[in-house]
C-alpha cells in the first residue's frame, strides 16, 4: 500500500517549508532573547563623558598640576594632520568649523575633533564612492548594457551621495536625539517643578533631574547632568543655559532655556512658569499622538494590501489548493 501524496506549494514539500518557517522562528526568537539579556546601561558612556567635561571646566577655571593640563590640551596627532591637508586644499573654514561642531554637539557627540574630520569625509567619500562607480562602469565594464546616460547617472549619484553622507549621518543622529528629548521634557519640567517647590537650587534641581531620567530618557539625562556640571562651574549661569540652547535643536527647550534666564536675572518665581511650560508641553505631546493616530489607517492601507491580505490568503486557501492539485496530478 502506497503512502498519500503529501501536499506541495510551487512544487516544494509543505513539511520542508514548515521546517524552515519554523527554523527562522526560532532564530529570531533566539536573536531577541539575546538582545533583552545583553541591554548595556545607556548612561555608562555618557557619565564618562560628564565627567570629562568637568575636569576641562575644573583645568579652566582652577589651578591644576602640569601634567593633568598637558593630558586635557593634548592635541590628536590624526587632527593636525587631516586639519593640514584641508588647509593646503583651502577648505576648512571657521564659519563651516563651527557649523560642523554644532551639528555634532546637536548629535551629543563631545569631541571637537571629529569636526574635522566630518569636513574631511566630504572631500574623500565623493573620491572614493564616485571614483569607485566610475572605475566599475568605465573602467571594468561592470554593465555593459547600460547607456551612457544611466553610467553617467550612476557615477553622479555615488559623488552626490558621498558629499552628503557625511551630513546625512550626522543629521540622523540629532533627529533621534531630539525625539528622546521631546518625548522627556514634559516629565523633566515637572520634576524641576517638585524640586523648586522643594527648595533645591537651580543647578541641584538639574542634576536631580538627570538622576531619577536617566534611564528612561538618556539623551535628556546627559544634557541636564552637563547643565548642572556647567551651572556649579561657569563664571557666567546664563552661558550654561545658552549652551543647553544650542546643544539640543529643539523650540521647547529654547522656551525653556528663556524662561530660566528670565527667572534668574528678574527673580520671578520659577515653579509657575514651569508648571505652565510643562503643561504647553504635554498638550502638544498629546496633540502630536492624535495626529499620528489619525494617520494611522492610511499609513497602514499599502501594508495590509501587500503583506497581510496575500498571506491571509496563502493560510486559508493554500491547503485547499494543494488538495485540488494533488486530485488533478493523480488523475
Amino acid at each position: 500500500m502506497q503512502n498519500a501524496a503529501t501536499p506541495t506549494i510551487m512544487g516544494i514539500d509543505v513539511m520542508i517549508i514548515a521546517t524552515l518557517l519554523s527554523s527562522v522562528a526560532t532564530l529570531a526568537v533566539l536573536v531577541a532573547i539575546y538582545m533583552a539579556t545583553t541591554v548595556r546601561n545607556p548612561m555608562a558612556k555618557r557619565i564618562k563623558s560628564l565627567n570629562e567635561r568637568r575636569d576641562e571646566l575644573r583645568a579652566g577655571l582652577n589651578k591644576v598640576g602640569s601634567d593633568r593640563r598637558a593630558k586635557l590640551i593634548q592635541k590628536n596627532v590624526h587632527t593636525d594632520r587631516i586639519r593640514s591637508i584641508l588647509d593646503k586644499f583651502k577648505m576648512l573654514q571657521d564659519e563651516q568649523l563651527e557649523a560642523a561642531q554644532l551639528k555634532l554637539m546637536q548629535a551629543g557627540i563631545r569631541s571637537k575633533d571629529l569636526a574635522v574630520a566630518v569636513i574631511f569625509g566630504r572631500l574623500v567619500m565623493p573620491i572614493l564612492l564616485g571614483g569607485g562607480a566610475a572605475l566599475a562602469v568605465y573602467v571594468l565594464d561592470w554593465y555593459p548594457d547600460w547607456s551612457p546616460f544611466k553610467k553617467f547617472l550612476f557615477v553622479a549619484a555615488g559623488l552626490i551621495g558621498g558629499y552628503k553622507a557625511p551630513d546625512l549621518f550626522v543629521q540622523n543622529k540629532i533627529t533621534k536625539r531630539t525625539s528622546g528629548i521631546r518625548k522627556g521634557l514634559p516629565d523633566a519640567l515637572d520634576l524641576l517643578v517638585i524640586c523648586a517647590e522643594a527648595g533645591l537650587t537651580v543647578d541641584a534641581a538639574f542634576g536631580r533631574v538627570a538622576k531619577e531620567l536617566g534611564k528612561a530618557y538618556p539623551e535628556l539625562g546627559d544634557e541636564f547632568a552637563l547643565t548642572s556640571i556647567e551651572l556649579g562651574f561657569l563664571t557666567e549661569r546664563r552661558q550654561a543655559f545658552e549652551n543647553l540652547s544650542h546643544r539640543v535643536n529643539l523650540d521647547a527647550m529654547r522656551g525653556v532655556v528663556t524662561t530660566m534666564i528670565q527667572t534668574e536675572k528678574y527673580g520671578t518665581p520659577l515653579a509657575s512658569a514651569l508648571r505652565v511650560l510643562s503643561g504647553e508641553f504635554r498638550n502638544e505631546r498629546m496633540m502630536r499622538a492624535e495626529e499620528k493616530a489619525a494617520r494611522l489607517p492610511a499609513i497602514m492601507t499599502v501594508p495590509l494590501i501587500l503583506f497581510i491580505l496575500p498571506t491571509l490568503f496563502v493560510v486559508i486557501l493554500g491547503p485547499a489548493a494543494c488538495s485540488i492539485a494533488d486530485a488533478f496530478a493523480g488523475s
